[in-house]
């Protein structure tokens, strides 16, 4: 392992980031100067853009034979999503959740989680399983823009277009920098995942770790740095319900269209690992499923749920680390949650729920 392996890694995310945002103000702009809402923007573009580099990385690993590391992001990158980025931006302060996430959103998204799984069951997702999962996303987001002509929502309108700069008066001809923007971005992307995954592979045969784990931490963390750094802007800025919406737009687009265009660009579809359909696929789908019951109660993420999201994420990180090194103290770990963790915590859940449900009542 040299110098030059943390040079690609670090090279790749600062320009994965970098693209990303490139990529979200120019679409943006261009949107909303074809008359689109900056509702839709925000749940589709900007939603689009935060999974840029997902994708960029998942097609290129697919491209070069590492399907491994394609899955291993998506997966990684989901399960960051909810633990870490909403753990980090419950922190700072507590997340105001929209109706309409608990009504359409979140079902969409474990919907999606759990099609996936059904998919991947019988240990690969083929080129059809692909076109099926894109096909989805593209009704999902037509959906989107239908409903929102049918049900006006100035208020989100302003916080959006505040959020991301996609109102107000725009000079004649700056459309073409919007399209240079573009352009760049996806520029960015595409030379920062070749580094990335070109310094990740280096990473895990120097540390003896599978594609799958580098996929799952390292790549999933870097890869999901624009929707850390869009939340946690939010959160400054004040439009906490943006925060959300941001994340959980992002684990659809990242299961319907990552997935999918890996799975379509790779010859033979994408392989999934017995450990990933054995361990991290269940995984991921529970987190989705405790994001109900705390949206749900009272419609915020309170600073000690955003606790226990980023205590679950340094955990599933620590076993993912000791069970690939095959540390001792795996065991203990293993059954620490197994046997009072999580039972704690599905209790917990629960109660709120039936309170929450209750109250609604």
């Amino acid at each position: 392992m040299t110098l030059m392996t943390f040079a690609y890694l670090i090279a790749g995310l600062v320009l994965l980031v970098a693209g990303a945002e490139a990529l979200v103000r120019g679409a943006s702009k261009l949107a909303a100067r074809f008359g689109i809402s900056p509702l839709i923007i925000g749940l589709t573009v900007v939603a689009f853009g935060t999974s840029a580099p997902e994708t960029a990385v998942s097609v290129q690993a697919s491209l070069n034979g590492s399907g491994d590391i394609a899955v291993g992001n998506v997966i990684g990158s989901n399960i960051a999503n909810i633990l870490l980025i909403l753990g980090l931006s419950a922190l700072v302060a507590p997340l105001v959740v929209s109706r309409q996430l608990v009504r359409l959103d979140v079902p969409v998204m474990i919907g999606a989680g759990l099609l996936t799984y059904a998919l991947a069951w019988n240990g690969g997702i083929s080129r059809f399983d692909g076109v099926v999962l894109l096909l989805l996303l593209v009704l999902y987001t037509a959906f989107l823009v239908v409903a929102s002509k049918n049900e006006k929502k100035r208020a989100q309108n302003d916080e959006f277009a505040e959020a991301y700069g996609v109102e107000g008066t725009d000079k004649p001809y700056g459309w073409v920098l919007q399209l240079l923007l573009v352009v760049i971005g996806l520029g960015l992307l595409i030379f920062g995942s070749n580094l990335l995954i070109e310094g990740a592979v280096s990473l895990a045969r120097a540390l003896g770790l599978s594609e799958l784990v580098i996929g799952l931490t390292v790549i999933a963390v870097g890869t999901s740095m624009p929707e850390l750094a869009t939340s946690l802007l939010a959160v400054y800025r004040g439009e906490r319900d943006i925060a959300v919406g941001n994340v959980v737009g992002s684990c659809i687009f990242n299961l319907l269209l990552v997935l999918g265009a890996g799975a379509v660009v790779s010859s033979d579809g994408l392989s999934i690992s017995p450990n990933a359909l054995s361990f991290d696929i269940p995984v991921m789908l529970a987190v989705f499923a405790a994001c109900l019951p705390i949206f749900f109660s009272g419609y915020r993420i309170n600073r000690w749920e955003g606790t226990l999201f980023f205590g679950y994420y340094i955990a599933y990180t620590l076993y993912l680390v000791m069970f690939s090194t095959g540390l001792p103290a795996i065991s203990l770990l293993r059954h620490a949650m197994a046997w009072y963790v999580l039972p704690l915590t599905a209790i917990t859940l629960l109660v709120i729920f039936l309170r929450a449900w209750k109250h609604q009542r």
